[in-house]
């Protein structure tokens, strides 16, 4: 009997923890709306580089991925600020936009940079196909580089797949950046749960 109450008892926490893990996610990324000190540069941006119609939160959502809209993240490849901005890329920025005066680490700067940068990713990707798969090459390309994602597409276009949708890409990617396309994957998928919580 007290081997059942145990196992019972077992049983009940690992169900209480997978629900908790189930449930985290949204819980973690509704904290986000709370965070409002660079929504004016989210909004800004977005509004300058993408139109007044397009929902700035897509890049807010990114900014969380990327690092949970802490403007002195830093990453072990070098990648900095609320964007992580690696700085040859806020290099290039700064030279084909002169408009952006500051340095990478100011939030400002940063935000105004990665969403640049995410318009010309967009710009890349003209060819028919549904916006959020429109919007997830634009984030695939800016975690793993546009040319991985193209070879991704080469890949699914000679195996019969549509490389303009996004789930053909899910399925080449591992064959063009290895392990690394867990993170490309998982990141895209992350960018769409939280904002879909952001309000």
């Amino acid at each position: 009997m007290a081997d059942l109450m145990k196992s019972s008892t077992y049983c009940s926490i690992i169900i209480l923890f997978v629900t908790l893990l189930a449930s985290t996610p949204v819980e973690a990324f509704d904290r986000y709306n709370r965070v409002k000190k660079f929504d004016p540069y989210f909004t800004k941006y977005t509004k300058r580089y993408f139109g007044p119609a397009f929902d700035w939160r897509h890049f807010k959502a990114q900014a969380v991925a990327e690092s949970r809209l802490q403007a002195d993240a830093k990453s072990h490849v070098g990648a900095v600020g609320v964007m992580q901005i690696m700085p040859r890329t806020f290099d290039e920025i700064r030279k084909r936009h002169p408009v952006i005066k500051g340095t990478r680490y100011q939030p400002r700067w940063n935000i105004a940079a990665g969403i640049y940068y995410d318009r010309q990713l967009w710009n890349t990707w003209k060819a028919e196909r549904p916006f959020r798969d429109r919007l997830n090459f634009t984030f695939g390309a800016f975690n793993a580089g546009k040319g991985n994602i193209i070879k991704a597409q080469k890949a699914a276009a000679k195996d019969g797949l549509n490389p303009n949708l996004w789930p053909s890409i899910e399925t080449k990617l591992p064959t063009v950046t290895g392990k690394h396309s867990r993170e490309t994957i998982g990141y895209v998928n992350k960018i769409e749960s939280i904002t879909e919580v952001l309000h």
